[in-house]
């Protein structure tokens, strides 16, 4: 274990470090190199369109934005507010396929999501059911945040300002925007919404500007000559220059957001500009893709939601897939978890014997802010899979009797984060390995092979080492050396049922001696 460094040692090491937070954050520093914020602080945002269920990339922006927040504190004392924002203003466009009561929803299109009944039937509206779903989710992973509602900052006039601010250069907002419409769409747009006092619909329509500083519009509801003052929650902003707003309303200085959204946050950024603020700093990252290669979908609820990740491996896999390489696509799906669950355990072990320079480039330095636990993990997490495989219907006290004897001082006490996973791996392996086994008999020269190896077992306990031995001695006399890759192999599809598999050395060891000998046995008989 290296010496612990020193909180110099860390911005030190920061202020060069290759790791994407810190290099993010080192933009921040830049921005504020000739004087710190007005304000006092440097803000983070995050931003939430709650029209549809919070999923794993809704959550991966509030964990990215932290990482790179936590990286800017270890080289800056000025201090720093995250607020996550939700966009529950926005009107209903379409009701999502994964939500009951749809037909309900659908009578309720185009108001705010605040106005719009929760078709759950238990929260106040839509959007404060999706909220709360959102923030509990990040209550659960420890978060620093402040939560901001969107309904909540036009209702109550913080944004009055500068809605003052688009209506007195409303003209060259309509600039920036028009060029980007097909002619159709520019006959009609407007960058204000007003909220129709009659239905309560979010109207996509023109308006007037009358009055910039009493906000005062006019604008034509259902056939009538409106006028109507954008002030008070009475109107909203189309999204991109809300966004735009938003950034100059609050002086935002980091919000990162997806590849998709990059000609939105240009726009965003020049009518930010129009506004007297100024476009904040980010990282443009990549999307989470479904099985299919599909970009995930609120309204679609295709890809993982959080329930799900969390049902087959612990907060920090979700943590540790999310912080590997953001700006390149990734497919988000069931068969990731185990090797997110034992890479991010890799890098764990790794941490304590590191450099501070290493230290601030592995992961687990960014999931934790900091250190990780001081547990090791004695087994991996697809040995553990292997082993719930091959027991078929177990419980947690029959895993724990067999890492007993291959780990004689372990136990629930003593390494909580293994029951944990042992917990997970029994849910995992019960839902998705399990039913997929079948184990083929032997053919040909892996019958024999498989034979020696159960006479090697025969002599008795043997460590996993040892075991290994005899595996490659065996593998390398009856397939040669160029050809060990068929006798593994074999052995994963004879004894476990699979493809592939865990390291037989170790699995022998656990799973013990004459058990495995007797997977050995029934292999060989199907062979007869």
């Amino acid at each position: 274990m290296t010496d612990q460094p020193t909180p110099a040692d860390i911005r030190t090491a920061a202020l060069t470090s290759k790791a994407w937070p810190y290099e993010e954050a080192r933009k921040i520093l830049a921005r504020y190199k000739d004087a710190p914020p007005a304000k006092g602080h440097v803000l983070f945002e995050t931003g939430y369109g709650p029209s549809g269920l919070p999923h794993i990339g809704t959550f991966n922006e509030v964990l990215r934005t932290t990482m790179v927040r936590r990286a800017f504190e270890e080289m800056s004392d000025i201090p720093t507010r995250l607020i996550a924002f939700s966009d529950d203003m926005d009107g209903l466009r379409k009701v999502p396929d994964n939500v009951p009561n749809r037909e309900m929803l659908s009578r309720h299109l185009g108001k705010p999501l605040t106005q719009v009944p929760d078709p759950f039937g238990t929260h106040d509206s839509f959007a404060a059911h999706n909220n709360a779903r959102l923030r509990a989710f990040l209550d659960q992973f420890g978060f620093d945040y402040e939560f901001a509602s969107s309904t909540d900052y036009y209702a109550s006039g913080k944004f009055d300002d500068q809605l003052r601010n688009v209506l007195r250069n409303y003209d060259a907002i309509m600039a920036v925007m028009l060029p980007t419409l097909r002619a159709e769409r520019q006959a009609t747009y407007s960058p204000v919404l007003p909220i129709s006092p009659t239905s309560g619909i979010v109207l996509q329509v023109p308006v007037e500007v009358l009055d910039a500083e009493t906000g005062m519009i006019a604008f034509v509801d259902e056939s009538e000559r409106i006028e109507q003052s954008v002030l008070g929650g009475k109107a909203k902003l189309q999204w991109k220059p809300d966004w735009g707003m938003r950034w100059a309303a609050l002086d935002v200085d980091y919000e990162m957001h997806g590849k998709d959204l990059i000609d939105s946050a240009m726009l965003g950024g020049k009518i930010a500009r129009i506004l007297g603020g100024r476009k904040p700093e980010g990282l443009i990252y990549e999307m989470f893709l479904d099985e299919k290669g599909e970009k995930i979908s609120k309204s679609k609820g295709n890809g993982l939601s959080l329930e799900q990740w969390l049902t087959y491996g612990p907060d920090e896999s979700i943590a540790f897939f999310a912080f590997r390489e953001p700006k390149k696509a990734k497919a988000l799906h069931m068969g990731v978890i185990p090797r997110a669950v034992d890479e991010y355990w890799q890098f764990r072990g790794n941490y304590a014997g590191q450099a501070v320079e290493q230290r601030l480039g592995n992961p687990v330095h960014h999931i934790h802010g900091g250190p990780p636990p001081a547990e090791v993990l004695p087994v991996t997490f697809g040995l553990l899979l292997n082993l719930v495989g091959v027991m078929g219907d177990a419980t947690k006290d029959q895993v724990w009797a067999y890492l007993k004897n291959y780990v004689p001082d372990a136990s629930p006490e003593a390494n909580p984060a293994l029951d944990h996973l042992i917990g997970y791996a029994l849910a995992y392996g019960r839902d998705f390995v399990t039913p997929t086994l079948v184990r083929r008999a032997p053919e040909g020269v892996e019958v024999a092979a498989l034979r020696d190896l159960d006479a090697a077992l025969a002599d008795g306990p043997a460590s996993a080492e040892d075991i290994q031995n005899h595996v490659y001695e065996i593998g390398k006399t009856h397939f040669g050396k160029e050809a060990l890759r068929d006798w593994f192999k074999a052995l994963y599809e004879t004894l476990l049922g699979s493809s592939q598999g865990p390291r037989m050395g170790s699995f022998i060891a656990l799973y013990g001696v004459e058990n495995s000998r007797k997977l050995i046995a029934e292999a060989l008989a199907k062979a007869a």
